[in-house]
């Protein structure tokens, strides 16, 4: 059990959250959400411990599991170490042990080193070692890392071994902010079916709508100034949100043409003989004055790729024999493809395997070793990148609308700032220094980019990575609804599922072309974890 007892949060005037009381109950799973800038990551430090509230306390059980970012702290420790480490009581006892028996013996460490093997065993930490792969294995990280310092292991892998780290010892809570960040595809399945087996409080933040859907018994949304609990998932509470917020709405319309009616009153018969049934009128005015209703700080951009107006041939682009190596590594092998006008493909598969090495070579970002491609007649391709620094220089000293101003030059200022409130950056937010800008907004300055500039083929690498869920969702309808061509690399089903009417899979045998949307293609893999 979690509780939050009267938290507020505020920076300077702007409040986040004001005396919110809460329990968070066990074989709940509960899903943190609300847009970027909400307090969603704010909340989550503070119940970790990470960040002090303006008031309040929170109370969390013995054994927390909590993702962690701090990477850092952890390069020189073997990498099942730190899994193991994610149980903290257990792995002071396995320190302390292995120091006293550095020691020479006496009676009183003999006693003292029984203790702790009391303590070894209560926490099962004879099966740690096998505990703990167990779970690196299900993350899909390969046995020849276990063994390794995190420093001689990939970065996005080492996140994944954080990920172990939080699931390890059955802690009785969890508090998991974006666990799906650094994962595949496979990856994300695993981590759902562990989580539906999870008994224990599951706290979790995700911009991956399918996650959410599929993990969460209820959803604590962030909203009005204060925490709500919805029972259901994301889609659930989304249609209960918005069916309370009409229903306020109405309710308040109709309060208010009652008052109106019961002010005529008053004004043809104040100063007349019916002086008790105005003041009776007035207090019934009284009553009804409705409150004012909070602004939801749910916000949403509005997405419409617009391609130019020189239409393409059939053929976008031909592929083929395409290869691309790094040292021994060979990502592409001998590719071959024919993309056609109007395809909407999703692009698959593992980390590592060479998605982004194909969008890069397919955007002519990137070069392949042996083979060609060949762009079809008219094809205009905008690109972006996963990496947002390709195209976002944050050295810069310049603001957001010069950033955007220079994509297109000629462009009207106010054509510039309708895009920029349209990608929510309105008033000052559009003169932001570049430098300054958080990922979600590097993002939508990046998309605001493409709005603006002439294409029939967009291509889009891992867009959704920084963005929130409306923003997600903006996004694939955006894309669904562009008649030109786009391709689109994503471990975001939801987005995926929108989207796309071909996949390119990366799996272990190679890459794999299907004709039609991902539920069809995987199911039509058999084995393929989900």
């Amino acid at each position: 059990m979690i509780t939050l007892k009267e938290i507020s949060k505020s920076f300077g005037s702007r409040v986040l959250f004001e005396n919110v009381s809460i329990t968070f109950n066990p074989r709940n799973r509960y899903g943190l959400t609300g847009p970027n800038g909400s307090g969603k990551s704010t909340l989550m430090k503070i119940i970790m411990g990470l960040e002090e509230p303006s008031y309040g306390s929170v109370t969390l059980p013995d054994r927390v599991g909590m993702l962690r970012q701090n990477i850092e702290d952890f390069r020189d420790v073997l990498v099942t170490d730190v899994v193991i480490m994610g149980n903290q009581r257990l792995w002071e006892a396995l320190m302390e042990r292995d120091k006293l028996y550095e020691e020479e013996m006496t009676d009183e460490i003999g006693m003292h080193l029984g203790d702790l093997e009391g303590i070894i065993a209560e926490e099962n930490g004879y099966m740690a070692e096998t505990d703990a792969e167990v779970l690196l294995s299900g993350m899909g990280i390969p046995q020849e890392y276990y063994t390794m310092k995190m420093v001689s292991v990939p970065t996005d892998i080492q996140f994944r071994i954080l990920l172990c780290q939080a699931l390890f010892g059955d802690p009785q809570a969890l508090l998991l902010d974006e666990p799906t960040n650094h994962l595949d595809l496979e990856s994300i399945g695993w981590l759902e079916k562990f989580l539906e087996g999870y008994n224990g409080t599951l706290i979790v933040t995700s911009h991956d709508r399918h996650f959410l859907n599929s993990v969460t018994t209820h959803i604590a949304d962030i909203d009005y100034e204060t925490i709500i609990i919805y029972p259901g998932n994301y889609d659930e509470m989304t249609v209960a949100k918005t069916s309370v917020r009409e229903r306020s709405e109405q309710e308040a319309k109709s309060k208010e043409k009652k008052i109106s009616q019961l002010r005529d009153f008053v004004a043809r018969f104040g100063a007349g003989t019916r002086a008790s049934q105005v003041q009776s009128r007035i207090r019934e005015i009284k009553r009804l004055q409705p409150q004012d209703l909070k602004k939801s700080n749910i916000q949403r951009p509005y997405i419409r790729f617009i391609p130019t107006e020189k239409q393409p041939g059939k053929i976008i682009l031909k592929v083929d024999h395409l290869n691309k190596s790094y040292d021994d590594n060979h990502v592409i092998k001998d590719f071959s493809l024919e993309i056609v006008r109007g395809d909407k493909i999703g692009v698959i598969g593992n980390n590592g395997r060479g998605k982004t090495t194909l969008l890069k070579m397919l955007a002519e970002v990137l070069s392949p070793d042996k083979g060609s491609l060949e762009l079809g007649h008219l094809v205009q391709i905008n690109y972006f990148p996963q990496n947002h620094a390709e195209l976002v220089d944050k050295s810069l000293k310049m603001s957001a609308f010069e950033w955007l101003k220079e994509r297109k030059p000629g462009i009207y200022d106010q054509d510039i700032r309708s895009i920029m409130g349209k990608m929510l950056f309105g008033g000052d937010d559009a003169f932001k220094e570049v430098s300054s800008l958080s990922g979600g907004e590097t993002a939508r300055l990046i998309m605001a980019s493409i709005l603006i500039a002439d294409h029939n083929v967009i291509m889009l690498d891992e867009p959704n990575n920084h963005l929130d869920l409306e923003a997600v969702s903006a996004l694939g309808w955006g894309l669904d609804e562009y008649p030109g061509t786009v391709i689109v690399v994503s471990h975001d089903r939801d987005l995926i599922d929108t989207v796309a009417n071909k996949i390119i899979a990366f799996e272990e045998d190679g890459i794999h072309v299907h004709n039609g949307p991902l539920e069809e293609y995987l199911e039509s893999k058999k084995g393929y974890a989900l």
